[in-house]
């Protein structure tokens, strides 16, 4: 029987950053649940998209989805997230989360909204220069990524200015700015050790 409290990892960062390869290590290391949004959503959310005539592809300017399915999918994981924490599970969530960022009191009003129960929240921020990014970006060679590209400089700015001001958990940054992430100093960083 666990007699820790859970954790919700949150793993934040632009687009091509390494949110998932970070998060599956986080999910490995502690032995949590993990629950990556697009994976979670993605056939509701392409068909809704088609639907309502939109380009499958195009997210971030697209209203319908900004305010109709963005918000679906984020309920959806959030709830799956309850689930898991009901079981005694940690939970390490992969999604951007970057329109509720300068929400403050965001973390309270899901905690509320979802009805989790007690659990420590860890926010992982994702850290690599812009170069990095874009080079990640152009390799992955995504569909979804082609206004990014063709938009950089607007991208990369928004991405630098949108930064996260949450309360009600610990920050930790994660440098994946080499080829592949390490997971031995973010490990360290989590002073009560293992789940």
């Amino acid at each position: 029987m666990k007699t820790t409290i859970p954790k919700v990892f949150f793993v934040i960062g632009p687009a091509g950053s390494g949110k998932s390869s970070v998060s599956r290590l986080i999910a490995q290391r502690f032995g949590a649940a993990y629950i990556d949004k697009d994976t979670a959503t993605i056939r509701f959310t392409e068909l809704l998209l088609k639907l309502n005539n939109s380009d499958p592809n195009e997210r971030d300017n697209n209203e319908f989805y900004q305010s109709i399915i963005m918000p679906l999918e984020y309920a959806s994981i959030l709830d799956l997230t309850r689930d898991n924490l009901q079981a005694g599970n940690s939970v390490v969530l992969d999604a951007p989360f970057g329109k509720y960022f300068p929400d403050a009191g965001y973390l309270a009003k899901i905690r509320a909204a979802h009805q989790w129960p007690e659990a420590e929240l860890i926010v992982v921020h994702v850290r690599l220069s812009g170069d990095a990014l874009r080079r990640r970006l152009l390799d992955r060679g995504y569909p979804r990524d082609e206004w990014k590209l063709a938009n950089w400089e607007t991208f990369w700015s928004g991405a630098q200015a949108n930064s996260c001001h949450w309360t009600g958990a610990r920050h930790i940054d994660f440098d994946n700015s080499a080829g592949a992430a390490d997971i031995t100093a973010f490990a360290a960083a989590i002073a009560d050790g293992d789940l």
